[in-house]
C-alpha cells in the first residue's frame, strides 16, 4: 500500500474562502514632495531645533518639537500636512463604508534623530489616525542596515505566538503574528495608521540625520454650554 501525502488546500481554491477579519490598515504612500522641497523643509526643522529645547515623550534621546509644527513649518510643511489630510479623508468612511466629510483637527511635530536615537513604543490616545512623513531618511533608504525602521506591534499582543511560537498561519502577512512589523523609512514616504496602533522607532545607527514629521487627526470634543 502506497502512502499518500496530502497537500494543504490552496487558499481561494477547492471551495475554501479566506476572509481577513479585523484588519489593521497601514497606508504607505510615496508623496509628490521633490528633493528641493524636502531640502528646504529639513533646513526649517534644523533651524527650529537650534532655537527651541524641544520636548520628551516617546523619544529616546533625539529632538522632538512641540506639536505646533503647523505654525512654523512653512509652505513645504503645509504641503505635507495637506497631503496627509487628503489621504485621511480618502481613508475614512462611515460604518457602511460610505465616504464622509470630517472636520479634522491636526496637531503635528518634527523629529530629529541622530546616531543611537530611537522612539519607545507608544500610541496616540484621543486621535483617530496618526502618521509620519520622512523629510530625510538619514541614508536608511539606500542602506537598511542603518536601522531607524518604523516598527508596529501586533495589536493582539503576544497571544498568537504563545502556544506554539514556531508555527504560523501559512497566509501572507501572518508570519509576524504575536511580534512586530517594520517599515523602512525613505525620503518622501508617508505612513498613516490607526492612532491606537502601538508603534516606535528602532535605534538609528547611521551618522547622518533622520528627520521626520509626525501628526494626528482628531475631532475636538464638543463642549456643552451652560
Amino acid at each position: 500500500m502506497t502512502d499518500k501525502t496530502e497537500t494543504a488546500p490552496t487558499p481561494e481554491a477547492d471551495g475554501i474562502e479566506v476572509k481577513g477579519c479585523f484588519p489593521t490598515p497601514v497606508v504607505i504612500a510615496q508623496t509628490p514632495m521633490d528633493g528641493e522641497e524636502n531640502s528646504r523643509l529639513a533646513k526649517t526643522i534644523l533651524a527650529h531645533e537650534k532655537e527651541t529645547p524641544g520636548v520628551t515623550f516617546s523619544n529616546l534621546s533625539g529632538w522632538q518639537s512641540a506639536d505646533d509644527f503647523d505654525q512654523w513649518g512653512g509652505k513645504e510643511g503645509m504641503k505635507v500636512l495637506g497631503i496627509a489630510h487628503s489621504i485621511a479623508d480618502r481613508l475614512t468612511g462611515d460604518r457602511a463604508g460610505k465616504p464622509v466629510k470630517v472636520n479634522w483637527r491636526i496637531n503635528a511635530w518634527a523629529n530629529v534623530n541622530r546616531t543611537s536615537h530611537a522612539n519607545d513604543f507608544h500610541a496616540h490616545p484621543g486621535s483617530f489616525l496618526s502618521g509620519c512623513y520622512y523629510v530625510d531618511d538619514g541614508g536608511i533608504g539606500d542602506d537598511p542596515a542603518l536601522g531607524g525602521a518604523f516598527q508596529i506591534m501586533d495589536p493582539r499582543g503576544v497571544t498568537p505566538a504563545m502556544y506554539l511560537p514556531e508555527l504560523a498561519i501559512s497566509l501572507a502577512g501572518c508570519q509576524s503574528a504575536g511580534a512586530a512589523e517594520t517599515i523602512a523609512p525613505k525620503t518622501g514616504k508617508m505612513i498613516l495608521f490607526p492612532a491606537w496602533l502601538s508603534h516606535g522607532v528602532r535605534p538609528y545607527l547611521g551618522k547622518g540625520t533622520r528627520i521626520s514629521i509626525a501628526f494626528n487627526f482628531f475631532i475636538p470634543p464638543q463642549m456643552e454650554s451652560k
